[in-house]
């Protein structure tokens, strides 16, 4: 597990920010380990989440496989996980209906509610979620979509490797989210990245400040790319 501090830290920069300074630090990830389509975020104005993510997959097409002490027994395992170490953490849901992805809601009221009384800072799902009002405030959600019904969702199982919009996230990896998406952050390299965000933003406000004064011109432009070469 990370240094807590350096998790509070990493939650200062917004998800655009992580992706920008993992191009710097892990090169090599350039072209992965994001999602890489639009998500529905209703709580635009929540902050950045880090968490480690607890992993999960769901169906709603069809009845559940499990009935009774079965199915109960499966869904207590599932909060047993949820709330396990490492934390903090993010819940992040597969929705394996295919074609009907987002057929039925696992995420709402209730399940907001259980999952932010267990520790989780918020979830990234595929799959649709409902209940907006009355969401558990402070609980930050990425969804594929909003939808009305349940369905018949159920739990197709927990813990294994997930793929959310191109995004692929094994349970335990360290996940920053925001109201633009989600990125994996490799653990190895996550001591680097405030330095990262804070070389870009002395590299763009040279830019910037010019560019928000009267004035502007290309030859200014030419100059303030020269400047910014000499910012290391």
């Amino acid at each position: 597990m990370l240094d807590a501090k350096l998790l509070e830290t990493l939650a200062t920069f917004d998800t655009p920010t992580i992706c920008n300074a993992l191009e710097i630090v892990a090169p090599e990830r350039r072209a992965t380990g994001f999602t890489v389509r639009p998500l529905v975020c209703p709580f635009p104005d929540l902050p950045p989440i880090v968490g480690y993510a607890k992993t999960a997959t769901i169906r709603s097409t069809h009845v559940h496989e499990l009935t009774g002490k079965p199915a109960r027994d499966q869904r207590v395992a599932y909060y047993e996980y949820m709330a396990s170490a490492p934390t903090p953490s993010i819940c992040v849901i597969q929705d394996l209906d295919g074609a009907d992805v987002g057929f039925g809601a696992f995420w709402g009221e209730v399940q907001s509610t259980v999952h932010k009384a267990l520790g989780l800072k918020g979830v990234v799902t595929d799959g649709c979620i409902r209940d907006i009002p009355q969401w558990a405030p402070g609980f930050q959600a990425l969804a594929g979509s909003i939808a009305p019904s349940h369905a018949h969702v159920h739990l197709a199982g927990f813990g294994q490797q997930v793929r959310i919009h191109g995004m692929l996230v094994r349970s335990g990896d360290l996940v920053h989210a925001d109201q633009h998406g989600a990125v994996v952050i490799p653990e190895a390299v996550a001591a680097k990245i405030p330095a990262a965000c804070d070389l870009l933003a002395r590299k763009e406000a040279v830019i910037l400040d010019l560019a928000r004064k009267p004035g502007f011109t290309v030859a200014k432009l030419r100059e303030a790319l020269q400047k910014q070469d000499d910012i290391h």
